[in-house]
């Protein structure tokens, strides 16, 4: 008996030990502030968080510091600040060879940022500081810009001219599933592993006598795809225009037409 009421002694005990730590739990939960008790802190920033950002073109710092991408520059459209819930299609631009070095304000007159302003879409141009595109740095910089911007990660779009269309070829065949178009102009990519990119949608550009790059890179890209089955390359080739295939590339607006209309 007397061992039975020791028992139920503690058996209450234990109960009221919980009543109070309840209790207790729940005054704290209303007690704070701003809170009623079903208040969670996020362990992260929700991802529809808008953050705003400087229209027109600004140059920005990258985040990742071991590679040969120092800064970028960033076109911003002048709307994207009203429109809070729209995410939006980015198109990243890669240089060629004259580009390559510290001096970032040599990219705003290469390609497509000399022509960017006014376009209906986020650009981002990095400057290669050295060597060559290196696509494990992209892959870096592809993640910042997919966290920093409020960008549509189904609407991501790749350029580059010379040394940046061998980029966009490369960089693509490395990873088709990050990008919904391609746009290599007077590039090379691996013909031998084009099937990578039976499914998706490209748009090459080179000139038939061009003196650096030989259009054969192009033909033989093109010529690979369709060899896969693909039927959504398309292709144009310019007589004469010798490497520069790009200037009238950007300003036809045919192409942002075309490429702003794929998803993935």
């Amino acid at each position: 008996m007397k061992r039975r009421a020791i028992n139920r002694f503690i058996y209450v005990l234990l109960i009221a030990v919980l009543g109070n730590i309840v209790a207790c739990s729940k005054k704290n939960e209303s007690a704070a502030p701003g809170g009623n008790g079903t208040d969670t802190i996020p362990d992260s920033p929700r991802e529809d968080v808008f953050t705003p950002q400087t229209p027109g073109t600004t140059v920005q710092t990258a985040d990742y510091k071991q590679g040969n991408i120092d800064e970028y520059l960033l076109y911003i459209p002048d709307t994207y600040n009203e429109m809070k819930t729209y995410k939006w299609p980015v198109v990243i631009f890669l240089h060629g060879v004259g580009e390559i070095g510290n001096n970032i304000d040599v990219i705003k007159k290469a390609g497509l940022p000399k022509v960017v302003k006014g376009k209906q879409f986020v650009m981002i141009a990095p400057q290669c500081t050295a060597v060559w595109w290196n696509t494990d740095v992209l892959q870096e910089l592809y993640k910042e810009v997919l966290k920093k911007y409020h960008v549509d990660s189904s609407r991501v779009y790749l350029t580059g001219l010379s040394m940046g269309g061998f980029g966009t070829w490369n960089w693509a065949q490395a990873s088709p599933e990050k990008f919904a178009a391609i746009v290599p102009i007077c590039g090379i990519g691996t013909p031998s592993q084009a099937c990578v990119l039976k499914q998706m949608p490209v748009w090459a550009f080179h000139n038939a006598d061009d003196p650096t790059v030989t259009v054969a890179g192009s033909r033989d890209m093109v010529n690979a795809l369709k060899a896969c089955g693909s039927n959504l390359v398309k292709y144009t080739e310019t007589p004469t225009g010798g490497h520069d295939a790009w200037t009238k590339a950007y300003a036809d607006t045919a192409l942002y037409s075309w490429m702003l209309k794929q998803h993935k």
